[in-house]
């Protein structure tokens, strides 16, 4: 896709959010169910995905791990809005690897310290590219690419968590 094709496609739809903003409003989810032995069964449109614990937290390493998957979500989402970006701004970008990492503290999850951070920690995304562009270009793509990734602008804000009991079959 070219400059001229993305912003084709996006135009109209820039135009509906700004006449309209609630038109803007779109959900995204995700739902699990618990499986054995410590693990949840996450549906993905790829499949279902297990995910168990870290082999730091007591897992063998056979399931998914979240923080990996919370990697993998930011490696996805800074990608795509990497490529839309460099497009929208006429920069070619060629032969892409893109890779996001962090750690966490075991002992936080595992409340072995409770001055220990529970989470990923210091999230980094690297985009090594091959360009003509020159480095003041590719800040500019790194600082849009930033604004405008969903994944990455959601890592500042935590989620909420609500436990609730599930109705009963007599009760509904």
């Amino acid at each position: 896709m070219n400059r001229d094709e993305l912003r084709a496609a996006q135009e109209p739809l820039k135009a509906r959010y700004r006449e309209d903003p609630e038109a803007a409003m779109h959900s995204v989810s995700a739902s699990a169910v618990f499986g054995e032995p410590v693990t949840v069964e996450v549906r993905t449109t790829a499949g279902v995905v297990r995910a168990g614990l870290h082999p730091a937290t007591g897992g063998d390493g056979s399931d998914a791990c979240s923080g990996d998957m919370l990697m993998e979500a930011l490696v996805a989402c800074a990608g795509v809005t990497l490529h839309a970006v460099s497009v929208a701004f006429g920069v070619e970008l060629r032969d892409v690897a893109l890779r996001a990492e962090a750690q966490f503290d075991a002992r936080g999850t595992l409340g072995v310290d409770r001055a220990a951070p529970v989470g990923v920690l210091l999230p980094r995304l690297v985009a090594e590219v091959s360009t003509d562009a020159d480095d003041a270009t590719l800040a500019r793509l790194a600082t849009a690419t930033e604004r405008y990734c969903v994944v990455g602008q959601s890592l500042r804000h935590p989620p909420t968590f609500e436990v609730r009991r599930r109705p009963s079959a007599a009760d509904r």
